[in-house]
This record gives structure tokens, sequence and C-alpha cells, in this order.
């Protein structure tokens, strides 16, 4: 592993912030393009470690793994400069977007340029999931693993947390023998970092219940911090709750809306979960732009400071514990799981990219009807030109965008 300065640091993860669209099944992929394969920063058995464990992890797990790989590099400073690389760029789109759309409504050229965007990130899924399929998937019962995880999670629905546990509790009893144990990390250090994350959290979050208990930032802070810490799945998994508490608890905007600021989320750069940043600037819209600003700013501080909690106290651990056999073979089976739950993010993805209308349920099934060509021709588009050419993803990026907006003149 090299260790880079902090320009490439700057460089890499800014690059990673900056092009993170499509959602986690995309992030991942272009992180392991990015970290693995172009530069050597991360060898291939400690990048699906850590992706393994941020997907235990409540929260946004590509964010989570992009501040795993910082902290990796260069500490505790790299990891904050990671996941703030990749969280703040997204949400400063996205906080121009809830403006745009609460002065204009939707904006169709967007939308288009968008949805490009959104097919050229179906070749980057899919050439992640090739390579991942032979890295991750060591052996039969590896394979079986991967296909029942994605087959309970597409065809039957089952909650995410049950499928990592299963494959947790088969790793853990395959790896059962050896007697290797880890070494111990001093428990002060990490009860040290939880608390000064702790404190870095909920003192700001305290101070605005004090002074302004009945504001809406004040109850953005707590709402949001609530779900931070059960959101197990990434976005897909808490959008019911986030939509039952903001539209018919809080009134901060309507169903139609929360469809809106999802379909936002998915077209900008950053994990899913800034759709919160959305609807806390929605929320807080009703008292004008700066009670606006205010409500998406606390928005993002109680979604994604718990992030660097876990990562920081956690992580330490991952490192030494994986040299128990038990706990190596849980990793590892995990990490055949994440392959299924990809491959289910992917499919997905790709049902709703490709089709304009997909029914709810398990699995979610298209309309063959609705096929939208436009979106079709440009993931074919993105796949020769990514995968077949060998072209930069930047590159191709750009271009599926202006052909995306092309077609909206057409």
């Amino acid at each position: 592993m090299i260790r880079p300065d902090w320009s490439e640091m700057i460089r890499v993860f800014g690059r990673i912030g900056l092009l993170s669209f499509g959602g986690p099944a995309a992030q991942i992929a272009l992180m392991h393009r990015e970290l693995v394969e172009e530069r050597p920063w991360i060898d291939e058995d400690t990048y699906l470690r850590g992706l393994g464990f941020c997907t235990l992890l409540p929260g946004p797990e590509a964010m989570q793994l992009a501040t795993f790989a910082g902290w990796r590099l260069r500490g505790t400073a790299g990891g904050l400069l990671a996941g703030l690389l990749f969280v703040v760029p997204g949400a400063l789109v996205m906080m121009l977007l809830a403006a745009l759309y609460l002065s204009f409504g939707r904006l169709p050229l967007v939308e288009a340029a968008f949805l490009g965007v959104k097919a050229a990130a179906l070749a980057i899924v899919a050439a992640a999931l090739w390579k991942l399929r032979a890295k991750a998937l060591k052996g039969p019962v590896a394979l079986a693993v991967a296909v029942l995880a994605f087959v309970a999670l597409f065809i039957f629905a089952v909650p995410f947390w049950i499928v990592l546990l299963a494959a947790l509790l088969l790793g853990a009893a395959r790896g059962a023998r050896g007697s290797k144990s880890p070494a111990i990390r001093p428990p002060a250090r990490t009860l040290r970092t939880v608390a000064v994350w702790l404190a870095i959290w909920w003192v700001p979050l305290l101070a605005l219940l004090a002074f302004a208990p009945a504001s809406t930032p004040a109850k953005a802070g707590l709402f949001f911090s609530w779900l931070a810490t059960v959101s197990f799945g990434g976005a897909y998994a808490v959008l019911a709750a986030l939509a039952q508490t903001a539209v018919e608890t809080h009134d901060w905007l309507t169903p139609e809306q929360m469809v809106d600021g999802f379909g936002l989320a998915e077209t900008t750069p950053g994990p899913l979960i800034l759709v919160t940043v959305f609807t806390g600037w929605l929320g807080g819209a009703q008292g004008g732009v700066w009670m606006a600003i205010a409500t998406a700013l606390v928005t993002l501080w109680a979604t994604f400071v718990p992030c660097f909690l876990w990562i920081f106290a956690g992580a330490p651990h991952l490192e030494r514990v994986t040299t128990n056999p038990r706990m190596r073979g849980a990793l590892d089976m995990v990490s055949a799981a994440v392959a299924g739950v990809i491959a289910n993010l992917s499919v997905w993805f790709a049902v709703h990219v490709l089709f304009g209308r997909v029914a709810f349920g398990a699995p979610p099934l298209p309309d063959p009807t609705s096929l939208d060509v436009r979106a079709l021709g440009l993931a074919v588009f993105a796949f020769g030109w990514l995968l077949v050419l060998k072209r930069g993803l930047l590159e191709t990026l750009a271009l599926a965008a202006l052909g995306g907006a092309a077609l909206h003149f057409v």
C-alpha cells in the first residue's frame, strides 16, 4: 500500500466526490476503480473487508467506505478529508436544486441531462459487478451466498439486516477452526474516540434544542439523528420512514415532492441519503430562505457526522479482529453477500432508469411498454465508450449528459 500525499488525496477523493453518480453500486464501483485498480493505494482484500464492515453499519455505506479508505491511507485526518469530499459536492448541488425546484418546479432540461448520467452509471456498475464476481466470490459457498442474497432481496424483499446476519453467522461457523486471537485495542482509546465524536455530533444539536426547541432546524436535528442510527440498508431501506415522518408528521413537503426529491438525489453526486438535505430545505423554506439553509445544514450534520463516529471507533478493531479465523470467515461471507446486495441495487437501478413505469413490490416488475429508448440508447453508448473503447470515466459521463440534453430537443 502506498501512502499518498495530501495533494493527491484531495485530487483523487475530490474526483470521486464529483463523479459519484448512480447510487451505492456505482459509487462502490467508482472507488474500486480509483483506489484499487488505477493506483495501488488499497489492496483488494482490504477494500473488500472495508466494504463488508461498512455494509454492517447504519448510514450510507459508500460514504463510509470512502471514509474508511481515507482513514486507512492517512488516519483520522484522511478519513475526514475523504468523507467530506464524498458528501459536500453532492450536498451543495442538492441545496441548489432544492432552491431551483421551489422556484421553478421540475426542470426538464436538467432531468434530461441527468438521464444520460444515470445511463452511463449502468456501464460503471456492470464493469464493477464483472470484476467483483471473481474477487469476492471465492469458491462455491461464496457464490451460493451471493446468489441467495440477491434472490432474498430482489425476489422476496427479505429485510437487509436478516440477509447480512445470516451471512455473518454462516461465515463465523465456517471459520471457527483455528485458535489465533486478535490483539485487543486498548478500550480507553476507543472510548475516547466515541466520546469525542458524540460531543461533536450532539453539542451543537443540544445547543439548538436549548435555544430554539420548537424550530424546524431543531426538529430536523432530532429526527435525522435518530434516522442516522437506524438506517441499515441505505437510503432505499429508510425511504418509507423518511417519507412518513417528513410528509405526515411534520408536513415539510408533499408526497409528490418527496418522490421528486428522491429522483434528484439519484441524479446528483454523493450518497442517495442526500434526499434528507432536500427534505430539510423544503421543510425550512416555509420560514424563508435563511431557515431553509439552516435546516438543510442541520440535516446534513445530523445525517453524516455519525458516519465518522462509526468508522473512527470501529475501523481500528477491524484491522485486528480479521486475524481471528471466526471473524475473518464471517467478513468473507458478508463480502459475498454484499456482491448479491450490489447486484440487487444494480438491477433495481437499471429497471428504474430504463423503464418509466415499475410496479411496486417484490420483485419490482417493469411495464415493457414503458421502455425509455433514450435511456437504452445512452446506456448502450456508455457501455461501448467506457468498456469497449476503454475511454475515461469523466469523458463518458460528460458525453452521456450532453447526449441526454440533446435528446431533450429531439
